[in-house]
């Protein structure tokens, strides 16, 4: 039968089912007697597991089409900004300089000049970012994105934030049953109900409700209530690739309350995987994403604890809670099946680095509320577009983190060792990295609108891991043509960044006054 949608079920809460009720209620919004309807059925006791607290520059825009005030985000959220990440370690230079930046803002005129070329032929002294964009000065300093009377929104440089990703999900849920109409359940699905054609007719819950529902979008997690335990969609494991697949994690308190708050996320290389270190308005989120194949959790546990003592005087580690999450690193191949398609962890995870579990979600919700099919017989067509695209976003993903290893000139350890190994490293990161020592990757490297790394986030990461390459296209015509352009516009990133240095807050600050500031004073 070709049934209408009517009813859109989201079976799970956290930040994956929140941003997808809110999404699809936003863009469909009630009223009529033929309109949508939301309703997000919740576990009582599952608590969010929150794995990565930062976010992409793109949730600046799904907070928007919410109608969500980012003022209002940030006071109940604990946010900060977040501006890119730095990477401390991960070259192998084995001295203070194996340090670089990744920012969210785009080389300057990247449209047009392609800055790898002129940084290769003359500006090797100066790290990468700082010779192609301002922001990087801007990050060293601990400064935020844009000065105390820009507008919500707004901004002098690219940014995302730093929240609790509890505190956010309880803010998104407000903001759906309070202002967009979803309607929330509270209960454990017992029985998921069939129609004789294969589809999900309804959830039997413990409460004894039965809900019945057109679509149903499965956020339950690493359980995988709808696509793994009843569809049986297999997971697609990708620990030959990345290994990381342990994470401990512990809040750490700001020694003071004035600490400055880094507009980066700090990722330190440690023998047997990396430490994040986020900073909000009231703590630091740290932890440490290892592989177990490569140490043990009581290995993991001491460097997490040494990282504490450098980084925290006064903090006793020891005094401190920590928890650890398991995960297989890996995705769903098809994660949109019959007239159930799954979001956020349930759909696949790989690790917390560069913060691509959110993205997703936030990807994942946009193309459903977008492309909400309004029968049956259309579901097929988009849940086929669907699963192609997140098919070709999972593959880019696991190239552009395993590019953060395979580039590593680091021998300390087997883990590093192996991750250099050519066997461990996708086929088609293997032929771009072939390709890149001969040009500098632009704009074919990442050809798709949709992309979720644009090419400039490849050269962020290859240069400043101090890949080398055999030719730099500086004879080539092209080059000779922009040169005089090229050194005109870089040679400027310094002075700019000296201005924007001068007028900009610290991070801190700009949170403070927005912390002061009551509703519509923005």
């Amino acid at each position: 039968m070709n049934r209408p949608t009517r009813t859109v079920v989201v079976v799970g809460g956290g930040t994956a089912g929140w941003i997808t009720a809110n999404r699809i209620a936003a863009e469909h919004p009630g009223g009529g007697h033929d309109s949508l309807r939301v309703v997000l059925v919740e576990s009582p006791d599952i608590p969010t597991i929150g794995v990565g607290e930062g976010t992409w520059p793109s949730m600046r825009s799904t907070l928007q089409s919410l109608g969500l005030s980012e003022d209002e985000m940030i006071r109940a959220t604990d946010a900060s900004f977040k501006q890119g990440t730095r990477f401390f370690g991960w070259a192998g230079n084995g001295d203070a300089t194996d340090t670089y930046c990744h920012p969210f803002s785009l080389p300057l005129e990247y449209a047009n000049l392609n800055p790898a070329r002129y940084w290769l032929e003359q500006g090797r002294g100066t790290p990468f970012a700082d010779f192609v964009t301002p922001q990087a000065r801007v990050i060293a300093e601990g400064l935020a994105p844009k000065q105390l009377a820009t507008p919500e929104y707004a901004f002098t440089l690219n940014y995302g934030y730093h929240l609790d990703a509890g505190k956010f999900a309880a803010l998104l849920h407000g903001h759906a049953a309070g202002q967009l109409g979803v309607r929330y359940v509270a209960g454990n699905v017992r029985q998921v109900e069939s129609h004789p054609d294969g589809d999900i007719a309804a959830l039997a819950l413990d409460t004894g409700e039965r809900i019945e529902g057109d679509l149903f979008v499965d956020c339950t997690g690493q359980r995988a209530l709808l696509i793994g335990e009843h569809y049986g969609e297999p997971f697609h494991s990708v620990r030959g690739l990345l290994f990381n697949d342990r994470a401990i994690a512990v809040q750490v308190p700001h020694a003071a309350s004035g600490d400055a708050i880094a507009s980066v996320t700090r990722a330190t290389a440690q023998p047997a995987g990396w430490i994040w270190d986020i900073g909000l308005g009231s703590r630091r989120g740290l932890g440490h994403v290892y592989s177990s194949a490569h140490t043990d959790e009581e290995a993991a546990q001491r460097a997490l604890r040494r990282y504490v003592e450098r980084t925290s005087p006064g903090i006793d580690p020891d005094s401190l809670n920590t928890r650890t999450i398991a995960f297989e690193p890996g995705y769903r191949q098809a994660p949109w099946i019959s007239n159930s398609v799954a979001v956020g962890l349930s759909a696949g995870f790989v690790e917390p680095l560069e913060a691509s579990a959110l993205a997703l979600i936030e990807q994942s919700a946009s193309i459903i509320a977008g492309q909400l099919p309004r029968d049956r017989q259309l579901m097929d067509v988009v849940a086929r577009r669907f699963n192609a695209k997140m098919g070709y976003h999972w593959e880019r993903i696991i190239e552009f983190l395993k590019l953060h290893y395979a580039t590593s000139r680091r021998d300390d350890s087997e883990y590093w060792l192996d991750n250099r190994a050519t066997d461990s490293c996708p086929e088609g990161l293997r032929e771009k990295l072939t390709l890149w020592r001969q040009q500098p990757p632009w704009h074919d490297d990442a050809p798709r609108l949709d992309e979720l790394f644009p090419s400039a986030s490849y050269q962020y990461v290859l240069y400043g891991m101090g890949f080398k390459p055999c030719h730099t296209g500086a004879d080539t015509a092209p080059y000779a043509r922009l040169r005089e352009r090229a050194d005109e516009v870089f040679h400027g990133v310094l002075e700019q960044g000296a201005r924007m240095a001068r007028a900009l807050p610290s991070n801190r600050e700009l949170l403070c006054a927005i912390a002061q500031r009551g509703p519509g004073q923005a």
